[in-house]
């Protein structure tokens, strides 16, 4: 199964791996040249970490070119209607009234605090294919909890 990923997600990968590729490991590739022509390099702090950093740094890149070249990117823009897709944002009811908005995004795309959830996660995986009106029970650690789908919208 494909893993999807928004047009604004696939952009920041894209600018997170351009950032690390033409700016930052250049200039750590330049400290580490300083510091190893400084001599003894066992004993190089700077060198030592410069190494290391460079390491952290390939890491990143390879699983970022592995993410990119993985995902396929899906527009929520060509969706419409009331059922709950990929990039919809969803407001939620819960039985006490209180009101969230989520937005089902790919795993690379979650921040809870801006309510983006993935559609791997229980309740995106709950709320996907339901449409306005529709109940969903789901269960959480604290017990079961049961939302209604009060709207959804593609932005």
């Amino acid at each position: 199964m494909p893993e999807y990923i928004t047009p604004e997600g696939h952009k920041a990968l894209v600018e997170e791996y351009d950032f690390l590729f033409r700016s930052e490991r250049p200039e750590v590739t330049r400290q580490v040249s300083r510091a190893a022509a400084m001599g003894d390099r066992s004993e190089n702090a700077e060198y030592i970490y410069g190494k290391k950093r460079l390491r952290e740094i390939d890491r990143r890149m390879r699983y970022l070119q592995k993410r990119l070249e993985g995902v396929q990117v899906i527009d929520p823009a060509e969706f419409q209607g009331p059922v709950i897709r990929f990039g919809a944002f969803v407001l939620v009811e819960d039985e006490t009234g209180e009101e969230n908005t989520y937005r089902i995004v790919g795993r690379d795309e979650i921040d809870a605090k801006k309510g983006q959830i993935s559609y791997h996660s229980p309740i995106g995986r709950a709320l996907v294919g339901k449409q306005e009106g529709d109940t969903v029970k789901l269960k959480t650690p604290t017990g079961a909890k049961v939302l209604e789908v009060v709207e959804v919208r593609y932005a």
